[in-house]
C-alpha cells in the first residue's frame, strides 16, 4: 500500500541527489554543485517523498527579499504522470510567493511555463569548445580580500544580492578570477569541472576584450577539456568570437520571469551563472 506523499525541504545528502538525477538527465552539472547551491537557500530544496522514497524534485532558491529562481525540476521516469511533480512545483512556487521569480526554460517546455505566468525575456546559447589559455597581466585569482568587490560587482549583472551563494562559489574547487585596472574591477569569471568539461559561470566583465581575457585564463586551468559557456542571444559579438575558435552552439533555453523584470546590465552578461540557480 502507498502512504500519502511527503513534501519536504531537502537535506544536502538529498540535494546531492537531486543533482545526481541532473547528472542523469544529460544536464552535466558540476562535480561540487550541491554545498554552493545548498548554501544559497536551504530550504529552497524541495522532495516529493513516497513510502520513503524521494520520486520528484525540484530547487526555489530565495535570492535577497524580493528574487527567485526555479531549477532542478524533475521527477524520476517511473513516477511521471502521477501529479508528483506539480506537487513539489506548486511547493516550490509557494516558497517563492511574492517574489519575482525566474528560471531557464528549455523549448519543450517553455509554453507549460508561460500558462503558470512565465514571459520569455531573452534566449540563451549553450557553446561548447576549446581554446588556448592565456593569462594576462590584469587577471586575477579572487583572494579573500577581493571577495566583497566581486560580491558587489556581481549585483549590478543579477537580479539579487547573493552573499552565502557566492561566499561558496567564489571557493575550491572552483576556479574564480577577475580582471583588474587601475579604475577597479572590470570583470569576474568562476570555471568549474563537471562531468563533461568544465563549465565557465557566470562570465561578467565590462567589454569583450575582459570576457575573452577572462575565458583564456580560465582554459589554463582545464587540461584541454572542452568548456561550456551559456551565452545571452543578445551577445552576437561574442559568441562570434567562440565560433571564430571552434566553438559549436548547442542547445537553447530561454530565460522567463513570472513578476517584473529585474534591472540588471545585460550588456555585461557573456555567461550566466547556472541554469539551475540562476
Amino acid at each position: 500500500m502507498t502512504n500519502d506523499p511527503v513534501i519536504r525541504s531537502l537535506t544536502l545528502p538529498e540535494t546531492e541527489m537531486l543533482i545526481d538525477w541532473a547528472r542523469a538527465e544529460g544536464w552535466n552539472p558540476g562535480l561540487a554543485d550541491a554545498p554552493a547551491f545548498y548554501a544559497a537557500d536551504p530550504q529552497g530544496f524541495i522532495g516529493c517523498f513516497v513510502d520513503g522514497n524521494m520520486v520528484a524534485g525540484i530547487s526555489a532558491v530565495r535570492y535577497g527579499t524580493d528574487f527567485g529562481f526555479i531549477g532542478l525540476y524533475i521527477a524520476q521516469k517511473n513516477f511521471r504522470g502521477k501529479g508528483y511533480g506539480r506537487r513539489v512545483w506548486d511547493a516550490g512556487m509557494a516558497h517563492l510567493n511574492g517574489r519575482t521569480i525566474g528560471l531557464d526554460g528549455v523549448a519543450e517546455q517553455q509554453a507549460n511555463y508561460r500558462g503558470m505566468g512565465f514571459e520569455a525575456v531573452y534566449e540563451t546559447f549553450r557553446w561548447s569548445g576549446r581554446i588556448d589559455g592565456r593569462l594576462s597581466k590584469d587577471v586575477v585569482s579572487i583572494s579573500a580580500d577581493l571577495q566583497p568587490a566581486v560580491r558587489d560587482y556581481d549585483r549590478r549583472f543579477f537580479p539579487s544580492e547573493r552573499p552565502a551563494f557566492l561566499a561558496e562559489w567564489l571557493q575550491p574547487p572552483r576556479l574564480a578570477k577577475a580582471v583588474l585596472s587601475e579604475g577597479g574591477l572590470r570583470g569576474y569569471a568562476v570555471c568549474r569541472q563537471c562531468h563533461d568539461g568544465y563549465k565557465i559561470g557566470p562570465l561578467f566583465a565590462e567589454t569583450e576584450v575582459d570576457a575573452k581575457s577572462l575565458l583564456e585564463a580560465c582554459a589554463v586551468e582545464t587540461d584541454g577539456q572542452t568548456v561550456h559557456i551559456d551565452l545571452p542571444a543578445s551577445q552576437a559579438g561574442f559568441d562570434a568570437e567562440l565560433a571564430s575558435h571552434g566553438f559549436t552552439r548547442g542547445f537553447t533555453t530561454a530565460r522567463m520571469y513570472r513578476g517584473p523584470v529585474p534591472a540588471v546590465r545585460m550588456a555585461g552578461v557573456f555567461g550566466i551563472t547556472t541554469l539551475e540557480l540562476g
